[in-house]
């Protein structure tokens, strides 16, 4: 199944606690390279997931769309295109955190207690404590996402952890070609979540990265995802 994505505007959206300012570093460049036009909404606490929703239908109106996104992201997008198969050409999910409720996921673990973090000791002390506990660039990508998203993130971060992701059934249904990046080593999104969408759907495909790759070029995301679409 070839996907063309030369001239398609594609709406990725940013994963939990983080922004468009690093969906921008794993995507544009690869989506570039095939000619595809990508937008990159911030993220809005207090309505986070309606406000990833409001974007693509509003890209959507002005012709077909290719949809996507890191973690959360990834999920958002997932679900919308289900709801929209007439005006989506293709998802592409890197990361996806768990599939149906979040129930314990790991992902969502981690959000509830970063919440909790950040309401009982404040930005600065969470963000040390969450240093701490993270791969040295993903630690400065949040450190700066969550001074952005600050004093709203905890209820963003609660509002992600809540999210019901498309379930094994529904994503059965998706008739979309799907693209899916899972890494080999990050325990937040395990990669059995993306061997589980791959093996749900009746058109996708799974690539891999490791942290030190994506650390080292966060590109290495967006080319996984990409090559997973191009293998469909």
């Amino acid at each position: 199944m070839t996907v063309e994505l030369r001239g398609v505007t594609v709406v990725m959206l940013p994963g939990t606690g983080s922004d468009d300012v690093y969906v921008d570093r794993a995507f544009a460049a690869p989506l570039r390279g095939v000619g595809a036009r990508m937008r990159t909404p911030p993220p809005r606490p207090g309505g986070l997931i309606d406000s990833y929703q409001a974007a693509l239908d509003d890209a959507a109106h002005q012709g077909p769309i290719a949809v996507g996104g890191i973690s959360l992201g990834a999920a958002v997008a997932a679900g919308w295109a289900l709801a929209h198969p007439e005006t989506t050409v293709a998802v592409l999910a890197a990361l996806p955190a768990w599939t149906g409720a979040p129930d314990a996921a790991p992902a969502a673990r981690a959000a509830r207690h970063s919440a909790d973090q950040l309401r009982r000791d404040g930005l600065a002390a969470a963000t040390i404590q969450m240093r701490a506990s993270s791969p040295p660039w993903l630690a400065e990508e949040l450190s700066r996402s969550w001074r952005r998203l600050w004093p709203h993130l905890p209820d963003a971060l609660e509002e992600a952890a809540d999210y019901v992701a498309p379930t094994r059934a529904e994503l059965a249904r998706l008739r979309i070609p799907m693209g899916i990046a899972a890494a080999t080593d990050d325990p937040i999104h395990p990669l059995e979540v993306g061997v589980e969408w791959a093996a749900a759907a009746p058109h996708a495909s799974v690539r891999t990265v490791t942290l030190d790759q994506i650390g080292a070029d966060p590109a290495a995301l967006g080319a996984a995802c990409l090559a997973a679409l191009a293998s469909v």
